[in-house]
């Protein structure tokens, strides 16, 4: 009776699993179908749920037309923003944790500068920007990408530094390491996990930003979230375009994800004990 009891709950955590993984998936399986469609079918009803044939030439006008080259400018822009604010916030973070930089109530203040809403303040960066001539430029959003998202990174990886025991860090320095050599022997393995899982959210942070690409770019660095907005139309709208540009900056995400799960599971587990 309990062996039965137990098959039965295990069938039921099934079911409910892939419940909950069709409900997630489908929005992207809509998405990825609707771009290999022809106009026919993405207006069809009752729906098309597979195209007669699949429109590789959805996907090929935004190579042609130059479109794509915008996933590209996000790929650049999110990836040094990324290294430069992860590089600056732990050396941040951990001369927080350790020497307590700025007492108790700087990492705070620092937090709260993260809450400010993005529109409070990008008309006043787009009026220093056209000062400095940094509109529409690489080095302009990924300077303020990195200023954005530093005090995120700066709090988690505080969080992830003050978990590693303090002794350990003290044995080393008795054993004659210097304070670089205590951060790349002791700190970093342990604190790997953290960093990587800060490192994924802090680069889907500047992938998904639109507010300052929308204002701060024309066309030299237009990020992908602001070129999909160009197919929307007053008189009608590129769904085709707009799904297979969706699914082109979707892909590096899963990429990421994909090769950094192992890291961002345990980060994110570390965490969670934290509290």
């Amino acid at each position: 009776m309990i062996r039965a009891d137990r098959g039965g709950g295990l069938a039921l955590r099934y079911v409910v699993a892939t419940a909950v993984t069709v409900v997630f998936l489908f929005p992207i399986y809509w998405l990825a179908i609707i771009s290999f469609k022809t106009p026919d079918e993405i207006f069809a009803y009752p729906p098309v749920w597979w195209p007669e044939s699949i429109q590789w030439a959805n996907y090929a006008v935004l190579f042609m037309d130059g479109d794509a080259v915008t996933v590209w400018n996000s790929l650049v822009i999110a990836s040094v923003s990324t290294v430069c604010a992860m590089i600056l916030g732990t050396m941040c973070a951990y001369s927080i944790a350790r020497f307590r930089t700025g007492g108790n109530l700087f990492s705070d203040w620092v937090l709260s500068n993260r809450m400010i809403p993005p529109i409070v303040i990008v008309f006043p960066v787009f009026l220093l920007y056209v000062r400095l001539g940094w509109v529409d430029t690489y080095v302009g959003l990924i300077v303020l990408y990195t200023a954005f998202n530093l005090p995120y990174v700066i709090w988690m990886m505080r969080g992830y530094i003050q978990d590693i025991p303090l002794e350990l860090e003290e044995s080393a320095l008795v054993d004659g390491c210097t304070r670089w050599q205590v951060f790349r022997k002791v700190v970093w393995p342990m604190a790997r996990g953290g960093l990587f899982a800060t490192a994924v959210f802090t680069f889907v942070f500047a992938w998904n930003e639109f507010i300052f690409a929308l204002v701060l770019t024309r066309s030299n660095v237009t990020t992908f979230p602001v070129q999909v907005t160009h197919y929307f139309g007053g008189q009608s709208n590129f769904w085709a375009k707009i799904a297979a540009m969706s699914m082109l900056g979707t892909i590096p995400i899963f990429i990421a994800v994909a090769l950094l799960q192992r890291f961002l599971v345990r980060g994110i587990s570390l965490g969670a004990v934290k509290g």
